[in-house]
Formats: C-alpha cells, sequence, structure tokens
C-alpha cells in the first residue's frame, strides 16, 4: 500500500471514529441535570404540579410535597444566536408533534444551560447553533430533599 493511500484510510478512520463519538449520547447529573430540566420543564407537556414542583428545585427550594419521580423530556432542542445582529437568539423545543419557538431571555437560558451541560457549540454564516435530541431528565424528590448533591439525571444526544 502506498503512502497515501495509508494516510487516507487512516484519516477516513480517524473521521468515523470523531463522527461515531460526537453522536454518542451524553450526560449530565446534579446541579447541571436539575438546571436543564428546571429550563426545559416550563415549555413541555409535563403535568401542572411536577411543572410547579421542578420550578421549585430550581428555585433552591428542595422542600416541596410532591414525592414521585419527574421525567423532563424533549425530543430535540434547536438554538441560535448571531455573532452579527447581536439581538438574535431563538430556541425550538420540540416535544413529539408541538415544537416551542422561544426568543431573547429564555433562548440564551437554554443556550447557555446546553453550553453548561457540555452540548458542543457550531457556527455558519454569523450563527451559532447548539443542539441536542433525545432529552431524559429524572428528578427524584426524595433524594433531592436529602441535599447531598444527588437526585437529577439527564441523558441527551448532542447535535442537531
Amino acid at each position: 500500500m502506498t503512502s497515501g493511500r495509508s494516510a487516507t484510510l487512516i484519516l477516513s478512520l480517524l473521521m468515523a471514529s470523531v463522527s461515531a463519538a460526537s453522536a454518542a449520547p451524553s450526560t449530565a447529573s446534579g446541579s447541571v441535570a436539575l438546571a436543564l430540566a428546571g429550563v426545559v420543564a416550563p415549555f413541555s407537556p409535563l403535568p401542572a404540579a411536577e411543572k410547579k414542583t421542578v420550578a421549585a428545585f430550581f428555585n433552591g427550594n428542595s422542600n416541596v410535597p410532591y414525592t414521585k419521580k419527574i421525567t423532563v423530556t424533549a425530543d430535540k432542542i434547536l438554538c441560535r444566536a448571531s455573532n452579527v445582529a447581536i439581538t438574535s437568539r431563538s430556541c425550538e423545543l420540540t416535544f413529539g408533534s408541538h415544537t416551542s419557538t422561544l426568543k431573547g431571555r429564555e433562548a440564551n437560558e437554554i443556550f447557555a444551560t446546553e453550553a453548561l451541560a457540555g452540548v458542543p457549540s457550531d457556527g455558519a454564516a454569523g450563527t451559532i447553533f447548539e443542539g441536542l435530541t433525545k432529552l431524559s431528565c429524572t428528578l427524584d424528590p426524595k433524594v433531592i430533599k436529602e441535599n447531598a448533591g444527588g437526585g437529577a439525571d439527564c441523558t441527551f444526544e448532542p447535535g442537531n
């Protein structure tokens, strides 16, 4: 095999491994997972009691009467911010067949929380993108009440 073919083969294998690694599920736990659930829950189809409980946790109150585990899910979240039109920021949150579009502060909160959770950003033509799919965050009120750092876990796939 010539050195040119060897280099091509090595480069192809390297690119394939990078693509596979970026598609691998990611996780977040503790305060980062609670923050991710906290910014997504208000727009999700959760029952009102569960939204209220997630909001209480995210606002610093671990002493809530709700005791069942809460699962916050989203099929897809795609956020955009412009580094040219600096007032432009938005996120689309998809829950099944329903999509919510957020702008301004709400979009910025989700964008920043995705970054905190390790979602990589990508950019093109003056726009920075962050996205994830298959978000699933589980909050366990009994564990959160212990104030020992546990009770919140998320899994997701980075990218859009």
